[in-house]
């Protein structure tokens, strides 16, 4: 059987090449004779696993000697609370920036555990832009400060890094995570969901920097106390071994592919090639500014909602799967990560070319 385009938003589309390869070695890893999900994560044999994925994870991103790669479990939103537990004292102050649905369960999150100041919001504008860095409302009193610098569900991505908080810079890279080149020593913490970019749901990756270890409440479950895990390499309980391996092969796969720079390359070139049917065909369209069209996840209407399911059954029948909207809000979504290759892509483009000649 042959393998079908996904652009889902995620659990996403992983290499072909990476699934391949953990097929080969499903039943026997290294010649052991048994299957890496098998495996006790204290063994030799995975370490061996676990130390390659931190050390090709930290090629890629170049990230300091001064920073802690953790793997651990819980997907993003569990880092909703893991944030504020470790880095806001009983009772302070965060900054958060709100552009759309995932930061605003992280704020709501914080909310828990201190006070929320939101330095800008872009819900009065349907997060479809948001305000310029000269018009947030910073706190002095803040312990960091908190984006989502892609947003899945609205498109809405920031291509800056925000340079107006002298607090440490959290950033929640769920989506936009090796998808191109990033200076890590810009930000305190940065954290991300395994199943956009890195591999399959169940790890999530947190990057911290070493002066904010240590800073914990006093009640935060040991299991998201990052000093703890930090000190015990990840293993402070079992991790997700397989969903870790796995990334491992992904790390290995970007290398393989020339790296983040060749990424982003190919990343800008499947998003400009969407976002120009979408502006060139009359029968879609898209209501994110310009300015912060996401490279990732790109979504789109179709003018006359009848056409949904028509376009849907279409795509479908193309080998074009996922392109659902959100329930949230609706529409078509095609997600572009690193793994949706540019013939994808192109595939796409060519059948909104064609239905809007049908329907538009």
């Amino acid at each position: 059987m042959s393998r079908l385009y996904n652009f889902c938003a995620g659990p996403a589309a992983l290499p072909t090449e990476v699934l391949e390869r953990a097929q080969r070695e499903m039943l026997d890893w290294g010649g052991l004779g048994l299957s890496v999900m098998e495996m006790s994560h204290r063994s030799d044999e995975f370490q061996s696993i676990a130390k390659a994925a931190e050390a090709d994870l930290r090629e890629l991103l170049q990230v300091p000697d001064d920073y802690r790669v953790l793997f651990i479990q819980g997907g993003a939103t569990a880092q909703f609370s893991a944030v504020p537990l470790n880095l806001m004292e009983l009772g302070g102050e965060a900054d958060y920036l709100d552009t759309g649905l995932w930061s605003g369960k992280a704020i709501d999150e914080a909310r828990r555990f201190g006070k929320v100041n939101v330095v800008a919001s872009g819900k009065s504008l349907a997060y479809s832009s948001i305000a310029s860095q000269d018009n947030w409302q910073i706190s002095e009193r803040a312990s960091y400060f908190h984006y989502t610098p892609n947003e899945t569900i609205g498109g809405l991505e920031l291509f800056d890094i925000p340079s107006c908080s002298q607090a440490p810079l959290i950033a929640d890279m769920s989506s936009t995570i090796l998808s191109r080149p990033v200076d890590v020593s810009r930000f305190g913490l940065i954290y991300a969901g395994a199943q956009k970019n890195i591999g399959p749901a169940g790890l999530t990756l947190v990057i911290v920097r070493e002066d904010l270890l240590g800073k914990a409440q006093a009640g935060v479950p040991r299991t998201m106390n990052y000093q703890l895990i930090a000190d015990h390499e990840s293993m402070l309980n079992t991790p997700p071994t397989y969903s870790w391996y796995l990334a491992g092969l992904v790390f290995q796969w970007l290398k393989h592919q020339g790296g983040l720079g060749v990424m982003a390359e190919r990343n800008q070139r499947k998003a400009e090639k969407l976002y120009a049917a979408i502006d060139r065909c009359g029968l879609y369209g898209s209501c994110v500014d310009l300015s912060y069209r996401s490279s990732m996840n790109v979504p789109f209407t179709l003018k006359n909602k009848a056409l949904d399911d028509p376009f849907l059954s279409g795509a479908r029948e193309r080998g074009l799967l996922n392109l659902k909207g959100h329930r949230s809000v609706g529409g078509m979504r095609a997600s572009i990560y690193n793994a949706v290759s540019e013939a994808a892509v192109d595939a796409l483009v060519s059948y909104m070319n064609e239905f809007d000649k049908q329907y538009g």
